[in-house]
């Protein structure tokens, strides 16, 4: 490891020559398992050994065991790990949603709490969504009543991510009369084995167990696990955002090169049409990866990312599924029958939502028109 003070470059210069060293070791330690929940496990080894080694405490505060450091050291890992071939740990994309957040708004969970999910020992769910409130958050019904020092949780969600292995849910509930929308939202951490609380994984396409629905049942909630102020949770939702739509555009962007980069080194033969199919899919990521730097540094320098990151998030959508479909393209006709293409299969259909999930392509070109463009209402419609 390096000095605290040694800048990304440097930071960058040495984790490479590490993982030039140990990326075999790091590989083997997030092999795929039997199903989601061994390779969440494997996830959470990978987090462990990284974090004992030194290199994943980068970037994180020093109250959470960290080293110090902004999120440029954190893209720099995410950047170098995809470089040598060795998964980002999964569990960093909801990490990147919810630790800035729950530092932000409540600073003494994130300093109790934190350490644990940064060194891979907890996994948190991220509990936004619901059957009738998915994409229009401000619709939410899951209701929480004050009730001493405790919250009593009504209601269920969908899409959790994570919610199936997670300790602690990052839940929004309303606390205001449900005409009061986004003015009487609220943000709770829940303990997923608290009574009163069940969970269900939700089956993909892919046969691939990625999201689960949670149900809550008077579920008692103390107070002190409230994220921010009562009727405050749409601004956590909101800078929650920020980094869903800010590091996780580059974390995926990270990956996606390196997949492109993959598929090129074995597409045999390179005809025309594949040659083209490569050249679009790379010059899409590469489209994401300059727009999703600018974001990462307003990150980095604490400054607000605003509405202009909904330029990052359909970017990301159209990378992912060009990307995808390309492998798909050259993987032909063993991506359809081939057991062995399982993983591959899986992640093509995981892009098919990218256009969907953390805000579909049609609202984020709403977002544009109307807070970043600015344009009139009459010249969208036209």
């Amino acid at each position: 490891m390096i000095d605290t003070l040694a800048s990304p470059a440097e930071f960058r210069a040495q984790l490479r020559d590490w993982l030039e060293l140990h990326a075999p070791q790091l590989r083997a330690v997030s092999v795929d398992g039997p199903d989601r929940r061994a390779e969440i496990a494997g996830q959470q080894r990978l987090t462990r050994t990284l974090w004992d080694a030194g290199w994943k405490r980068y970037g994180w505060p020093e109250t959470e065991n960290g080293v110090g450091g902004g999120p440029a050291y954190r893209a720099v890992l995410y950047d170098e790990l995809s470089i040598a071939g060795v998964d980002i740990p999964e569990t960093d994309y909801i990490l990147e949603v919810l630790a800035d957040t729950t530092r932000h708004f409540a600073p003494r969970l994130a300093q109790e709490l934190l350490p644990a999910f940064h060194r891979g020992d907890e996994l948190w769910g991220q509990c936004f969504s619901e059957p009738e409130a998915g994409s229009d958050l401000a619709a939410l019904r899951t209701r929480a009543l004050r009730d001493g020092d405790s919250y009593v949780v009504t209601g269920q969600k969908v899409w959790t991510t994570n919610g199936f292995a997670a300790q602690r849910l990052f839940t929004l509930v309303r606390t205001g009369a449900t005409a009061s929308r986004h003015r009487g939202i609220t943000a709770l951490l829940i303990d997923a084995d608290s009574p009163g609380v069940h969970v269900a994984p939700l089956t993909f396409a892919s046969g691939a167990q990625e999201l689960a629905e949670c149900r809550f049942d008077e579920v008692r909630v103390p107070a002190s696990r409230r994220i921010g102020e009562e009727n405050e949770g749409w601004q956590v939702a909101m800078r929650a955002l920020e980094f869903e739509r800010g590091m996780y555009a580059w974390m995926r962007q990270a990956w996606l090169l390196a997949k492109v980069r993959q598929l090129a080194s074995v597409a045999e033969p390179v005809d025309t049409a594949t040659a083209d199919a490569l050249g679009t899919a790379y010059h899409a990521v590469i489209a994401l990866r300059a727009r999703s730097l600018l974001t990462v540094r307003r990150l980095d320098r604490g400054l607000p990312v605003g509405p202009d990151a909904s330029v990052d998030k359909i970017l990301l959508a159209s990378a992912e599924q060009l990307v995808m479909d390309v492998a798909r393209q050259l993987s032909h006709p063993a991506f359809e029958i081939d057991p062995e293409a399982t993983k591959l299969r899986g992640q093509w259909w995981y892009s098919r939502a990218a256009s969907i999930y953390g805000g579909s392509g049609e609202i984020q070109r709403g977002i544009i028109a109307d807070r970043v463009l600015r344009l009139p209402a009459e010249s969208r419609t036209a």
